[in-house]
C-alpha cells in the first residue's frame, strides 16, 4: 500500500467517524477521501513558523495597502452632557465650606 492510499484510508475513516458510521456508504467516502488527498498533494507546502511570510524586496515592490484613516471625532460621536439643574453654579464657582471650629477647652 503506498503512502498515498494510506491517506485516502485515513481520510475516508475520519469521513466514516463524522457521518456517524454508517454502513454501506465506503465507495462515497473512499471517493471523496481521494479527492481531499488529490487537493492535499496539490496544495502549496506551509513555511515554518518563524520563517517571514515574504522576502523584503518582493514586499518593497508592491504597492503600499490604503492605510485607514482614524475617524474624525465630531459632536456627534461624544457623549452628551448632563443637563444642568436651575440656577446650579459651575463646579469652578462653588466655595468650599469653612472647617468647623473646635471647641477649646478652658
Amino acid at each position: 500500500m503506498s503512502a498515498n492510499d494510506k491517506r485516502i484510508e485515513e481520510f475516508a475513516y475520519y469521513l466514516w467517524e463524522a457521518e456517524g458510521r454508517p454502513e454501506g456508504k465506503h465507495l462515497d467516502h473512499w471517493t471523496k477521501a481521494r479527492k481531499l488527498a488529490e487537493a492535499e498533494a496539490m496544495a502549496p507546502a506551509k513555511l515554518p513558523r518563524n520563517a517571514p511570510k515574504k522576502p523584503k524586496d518582493e514586499a518593497a515592490n508592491e504597492a503600499p495597502a490604503a492605510k485607514a484613516k482614524p475617524a474624525a471625532k465630531t459632536a456627534a460621536a461624544k457623549p452628551a452632557a448632563k443637563p444642568k439643574a436651575a440656577g446650579a453654579k459651575p463646579a469652578a464657582e462653588k466655595k468650599p465650606k469653612p472647617a468647623a471650629k473646635k471647641p477649646t477647652a478652658s
